[in-house]
């Protein structure tokens, strides 16, 4: 929640609007009085005991994307037409307390990673103004990066929730397809589309993507966490960062500056491997070369094909051309994706995360209208395969160039394993890693699964999460078992007939906890643990008759205290 009144943070923000002087961040922006109303009535809800973790945030929203009784224009004017219904992801963060301010600037129909695509103007960047924001969430990032809002919804299906972030130092989410719903977003590649938040911060991020979050009905493409989603990277994390090769395209600021970024997470201790990521290159190629555009044409380009005054010409020209294209042609690039998916997944596999550098380059909008297309080509180098692999990404700030312009990096992992991007994008940022994935069933351990003991890999396989140190009621006895490995056993015995037992809880997937019952070894079990602090909770036990034939240990209070003593 902000740490200023709703009122206040609207009254600041339409300061903000009038001391920066970007009118070509905003598309339409809502009048004052009607925000600073809506701020009234939130901060009575809040009084009354709401329970709304975004209250008084304020948020910014691509214009390709609904919200109720604003007009969407995708960047173009004659394309507009006002929403009757919010975008289910926005819904979402208005139902948490935030406040929509206005509808940003983009590339036009979401096509391009410059954000100098569009009649409404281009988008200069947040700090340098003759340099691009990046695209096609262009106004979403700067009026993020310009501190006129908390947070900005963009849209990305080749990198628009990734480059501007990099070239503006913030954070972008953009999850596993199809977590955050589409319904209510004008369609770019129906298949690959997402919709994204940037924050100055990655828990800010991280909060606002996880109210998103959730299947809808109206979105066919919407999809839940799975049983078995991964809720942790390894104790000791792996990255694979490309090799030389594949860093050619970079700037020399930019190549340096990613050299700076990977000594760093290697002076913390993480393990980094170089790989051949050009399958995945290749694979982007499809996204704009290949038959894949199609997409766009399926979308907006009957429209398009009206020739309206309000066109941008490079966006056009793309979209007319892939009217074009043949179906045996869009059959095969969906083949060669299918193997490139398991290509990817083959690549990933033995690390937790793949590292690259967010995008190639910074150049300036001078540059870009020089040659608007292959500067968009490139800028996209390290971005365009994510969503046609099925993967998911979290951008974040790497050290700045030498120069000190922002340099960004970007944690790429399979579909589903968002916590784990984020945990590793928090190594990146030097924070503590916020929650993303909810789903976990909490699980106590007393004994051989603590960390640091014996069969905690067993939990590390499962992807299960550190969450807290833990201690039970009194109302149980802790015994010393006669197993390879040794491993105590916990019996409850009644109220203030045991001890306070100290253990650990960790967050494991359903799937995860399933799997441990099926294979759980005699005498071992798992039931219903009460703690200290009021919670019930799934943990580790061991039968009656088990522990009747051990050693007691209880006045040790816990089974690490016991080894030390032995």
């Amino acid at each position: 929640m902000s740490a200023i009144t709703p009122t206040a943070r609207v009254t600041a923000a339409y300061a903000r609007i009038a001391e920066v002087d970007r009118p070509e961040v905003w598309i339409t922006l809502r009048a004052q009085d009607a925000l600073a109303a809506e701020a009234v009535e939130l901060e009575r809800r809040v009084a009354a005991g709401a329970d709304l973790p975004l209250a008084g945030l304020l948020v910014a929203v691509k214009d390709n994307v609904d919200v109720a009784g604003m007009p969407t224009t995708a960047a173009c004017p004659e394309f507009a037409y006002e929403a009757t219904e919010t975008a289910a992801a926005v819904q979402r963060l208005v139902t948490a307390g935030a406040l929509v301010l206005g509808k940003t600037n983009l590339d036009q129909f979401a096509t391009g990673l410059v954000g100098t695509r569009s009649p409404y103007g281009a988008v200069r960047n947040a700090f340098y103004p003759e340099l691009i924001s990046g695209g096609s969430s262009s106004g979403s990032a700067v009026a993020v990066a310009l501190g006129i809002v908390d947070l900005a919804i963009g849209t990305d299906t080749a990198g628009s929730g990734r480059v501007p972030a990099a070239l503006h130092g913030i954070v972008g989410i953009k999850a596993t397809l199809g977590v955050i719903p589409t319904h209510g977003v004008v369609p770019a590649c129906a298949d690959y589309d997402a919709v994204t938040v940037f924050a100055t911060d990655l828990e800010l991020a991280v909060t606002a993507a996880k109210v998103m979050t959730d299947t809808d009905s109206r979105d066919p493409r919407s999809r839940d966490w799975p049983a078995d989603v991964r809720l942790a990277p390894s104790t000791e994390p792996s990255l694979a960062i490309p090799r030389s090769e594949d860093l050619e395209p970079l700037s020399a600021p930019y190549r340096a500056a990613f050299t700076e970024t990977v000594a760093a997470l290697r002076d913390q201790g993480l393990r980094i491997t170089e790989v051949d990521i050009s399958p995945l290159l290749d694979a982007a190629r499809l996204l704009y070369d290949g038959a894949i555009v199609a997409q766009r044409y399926a979308a907006v380009g009957e429209f398009v094909d009206k020739g309206v005054p309000g066109l941008d010409p490079t966006v056009a020209a793309i979209i007319s051309a892939a009217k074009e294209l043949s179906a045996p042609a869009y059959a095969q690039d969906l083949d060669y994706l299918a193997t490139a998916r398991t290509t990817a997944t083959a690549l990933l596999a033995d690390f937790d995360g793949l590292l690259l550098p967010t995008t190639t380059e910074h150049p300036s909008i001078a540059e870009v209208e020089a040659d608007p297309l292959a500067i968009n080509r490139r800028l996209g180098t390290y971005t365009n395969f994510c969503n046609l692999l099925d993967l998911a990404a979290v951008a974040v700030p790497g050290k700045p160039t030498a120069q000190g312009l922002p340099f960004g990096v970007t944690v790429v992992v399979p579909a589903f394993a968002d916590q784990i991007a984020v945990d590793l994008a928090a190594r990146i940022t030097g924070t503590p890693p916020p929650l993303f994935v909810e789903t976990g069933v909490p699980l106590a351990v007393f004994g051989a699964h603590l960390r640091n003991q014996p069969l905690h890999w067993q939990l590390e396989q499962l992807g299960a999460r550190f969450a807290d140190e833990i201690t039970t009621t009194d109302a149980y006895r802790l015994t010393a078992l006669d197993t390879t490995p040794p491993k105590p056993g916990l019996v409850r015995h009644g109220d203030g007939q045991g001890a306070p037992i100290r253990g650990e809880l960790f967050l494991i997937s359903p799937a995860g906890l399933g799997r441990f019952l099926a294979e759980l070894p005699p005498p071992m079990a798992l039931t219903s643990i009460d703690l200290s602090d009021g919670r019930r909770v799934v943990g580790f036990a061991c039968t009656y008759d088990a522990a009747v034939a051990a050693t007691d240990i209880t006045d040790f209070r816990g089974w690490v205290a016991y080894l030390q003593a032995r």
